[in-house]
């Protein structure tokens, strides 16, 4: 949804749960408005350090929030999500956002509005398909009736406050999430110990973290197979968003697999790692 509003892709996407780890900013700067985008990490139970440092990244989105998007899947628990979003004791308006409508049916989605209609937290519910463009202004215009005006904070042309190498970081993380299962990427971060850029190219080195060394087997793969076919796969998203309408960048990418045994539980490493 972050990537439709700001018609960018700032926050990378997979279909396994717990994707989004940081508090990513994503800023639309129009005629006669600037919105400011918190897409925080999901709501969960924390089982280890890594999981408080997120839900720490949710406590501060909401704390200097005008307004709150509490976005589910329409084929979510719905009584799950109540129970979530209740517990927020939100102090903001909020929009439920019903997401994925193009998967279920017109009856499901009636029955969803009406679950949702009049719950203390939901000032009003719209229903999107995020993928879609079309829904684009539908979702703003409504953000738009409950944020008070005041001064710009960013220059017209910034849409993230946030720098180039936490995103390759994030491009690499994402093709971890599409080519290995289990436990892998949920055990996995990305450094970006080297960003270089040269006149025909731009130099890359980074690091995955794994947990354990049978780990770094797997990323690693027989004779190297798996980390040349992640590091294509990483490349061609990295120029694509290096280069964004303009010219193609090209990229020289260089990965590393280095084991921090449970790196998720020491604070030493998350922070070392910018949690």
């Amino acid at each position: 949804m972050l990537n439709l509003l700001i018609g960018e892709k700032l926050a990378i996407v997979s279909h396994k749960v717990q994707t989004t780890r940081h508090r990513i900013k994503g800023i639309l700067t129009e005629k006669n408005y600037q919105v400011i985008f918190s897409d925080s990490p999901g709501i969960i139970e924390p089982k280890y350090k890594l999981h408080e440092k997120m839900m720490q990244a949710v406590k501060n989105s909401l704390e200097d929030a005008d307004v709150a998007l509490l976005i589910l899947d329409i084929k979510d628990d719905w009584v799950l999500c109540d129970h979530i979003f209740s517990s927020l004791k939100l102090k903001v308006p909020a929009i439920v956002v019903i997401n994925k409508i193009d998967t279920a049916g017109q009856k499901k989605l009636q029955d969803a509005i009406s679950f949702f209609t009049g719950k203390t937290y939901s000032s009003k519910i719209i229903a999107i398909s995020a993928k879609e463009n079309r829904y684009k202004e539908e979702i703003l215009k409504n953000i738009l009736e409950f944020l008070p005006e005041g001064e710009k904070f960013y220059d017209e042309d910034e849409i993230t406050d946030l720098s180039t190498r936490f995103f390759v970081a994030e491009l690499i993380r994402e093709k971890i999430y599409d080519l290995f299962e289990e436990e892998i990427p949920y055990q996995t971060t990305v450094i970006v110990q080297e960003f270089k850029e040269k006149t025909t190219l731009v130099k890359i080195r980074a690091e995955i973290i794994v947990h354990r060394e049978s780990q770094k087997a797997i990323i690693l793969g027989e004779g190297g197979k798996m980390i040349r076919k992640l590091g294509i796969a990483s490349r061609e998203e990295i120029e694509k968003f290096l280069s964004g309408t303009g010219e193609k960048q090209k990229v020289f990418l260089e990965l590393f697999v280095k084991v921090r045994d449970k790196w998720r539980e020491r604070e030493d490493y998350l922070r070392e790692f910018g949690y």
